[in-house]
């Protein structure tokens, strides 16, 4: 006999500027299927006098004044991964419902329902509806097919861990040798305990501190502005492996997009709160000392391999530059018709001349789901999402061209994070 998998749940939160537009949006939850929903004034606990929160500074006081809903659903009959193309449908959805009410959908957490439903908040219950389950089709819908990948690059070895470390400390030690001015990023790489501490066990590991150490959980600050002319410096010098140089472009297409990734995944919050979206200082300057130093970099497009030249295209597009060299090269790598490769050229192709963004965008989120579920949203502005979605895209196609590290050194970055100063020592 097979045991049904358990109950899924996921409890979405969403912010609406008034308790009016609160409970409408909730009632139009519960008509969907949802078993619990809430509606409780923005810091609601804040005013609690038996709660933690009470008299505690708001943690988001842009949102003085509105309201929350709380509502929970559940999904049943399926496995979590079955689920998954259904659940996409779902947060899309209730992300509508949240801008229908001049709100927006704040987020959502996951788990299995019986949990969540044991601990949902019902302070400012509103409505309840014992063991309603959201109605799936019957199958439940599937990810659209995705085209076949192009055509294998040429691997490139991101070199022993020893080596590596020893090119990168080279390097910075002919930047910057006993200066004063060492940017914070670079310093502990010339700490007297890092050189004394325990070798690295992989070059993975070392290239996710030193991209730790220039932009934190991928937050942009001063200190990543600082050490962008280091990075570039890496990424030119022949002596760091070629596949450790990849890894390093990788982190710098990242970073140029860190502005256009954030802006996207505020988009609807910016909209709601009668905002305009203006990146950080740091996430421009970061971004404007790479594209000044591009010109080093696109000056060894003849030098570099082919996976190489497809990220210094991306990172040229990322930066805004209209260079027309990066356009034919990137013209010239292989990318068959019909390949995924030759989507997401065509998206770089599109940034870099400023035509055909809108069909590129539409044929990648035909097979990739995650795109269709951000452009979904007619508050996200489409260059700014083809620059958004425009490093992973890249990174997971020219991963193929490392031998022995991957793409993590710098994960997309987490907003309303305190940022921490990097470590100095090991």
């Amino acid at each position: 006999m097979t045991t049904a998998p358990p109950s899924w749940g996921v409890q979405y939160t969403l912010s609406l500027p008034s308790e009016s537009a609160a409970r409408a949006a909730s009632a139009e939850l519960s008509g969907m299927g949802h078993r619990l929903t809430a509606v409780r004034v923005h810091d609601h606990f804040c005013f609690v006098p038996s709660s933690f929160w009470y008299s505690r500074p708001s943690m988001d006081p842009e949102l003085e004044g509105w309201w929350q809903v709380f509502s929970l659903a559940v999904y049943s009959g399926y496995e979590r991964m079955v689920l998954e193309p259904f659940l996409r449908s779902e947060r899309i959805r209730v992300a509508h419902v949240a801008r229908a009410h001049g709100g927006f959908q704040q987020g959502y957490s996951e788990g299995h329902a019986a949990t969540l439903e044991g601990v949902f908040v019902r302070d400012g219950l509103v409505h309840e509806q014992a063991d309603a389950d959201v109605a799936l089709p019957s199958p439940p819908p599937k990810d659209p097919a995705r085209p076949p990948a192009g055509p294998p690059w040429t691997c490139s070895e991101v070199g022993e861990p020893a080596a590596v470390v020893q090119a990168v400390v080279a390097v910075a030690e002919r930047m910057y040798g006993g200066a004063e001015d060492v940017p914070d990023a670079v310093g502990w790489l010339l700490d007297e305990e890092f050189a004394f501490g325990k070798p690295y066990g992989s070059t993975g590991e070392f290239l996710g501190d030193l991209a730790d150490a220039v932009a934190d959980q991928g937050t942009c600050t001063d200190v990543t502005v600082e050490a962008v002319p280091f990075i570039i410096e890496l990424v030119c010098d022949d002596s760091v492996a070629p596949g450790s140089r990849l890894v390093l472009l990788g982190d710098l297409l990242r970073l140029a997009a860190s502005g256009p990734a954030a802006a996207v995944s505020l988009a609807d919050r910016i909209t709601a709160l009668g905002g305009v979206w203006e990146e950080s200082a740091a996430e421009y300057l970061t971004r404007r000392a790479i594209g000044s130093d591009l010109p080093m970099l696109l000056s060894r497009w003849e030098d570099e391999s082919d996976a190489a030249r497809f990220a210094l295209a991306a990172l040229t597009a990322l930066c805004g530059t209209r260079d027309q060299h990066a356009l034919s090269g990137l013209a010239a790598l292989p990318a068959p018709a019909g390949s995924s490769r030759a989507d997401v050229m065509s998206l770089v192709a599109a940034l870099l001349s400023d035509e055909g963004l809108v069909s590129a965008l539409n044929r990648l989120s035909s097979w990739l789901p995650s795109v269709a579920e951000k452009a979904a949203s007619p508050n996200v502005d489409p260059r700014t999402l083809g620059q958004a979605i425009l490093p992973d895209l890249v990174l997971e196609d020219v991963a193929s061209g490392i031998a022995g590290a991957d793409f993590e050194s710098i994960p997309p970055p987490r907003r309303l994070r305190p940022v921490l100063r990097p470590r100095t020592t090991r």
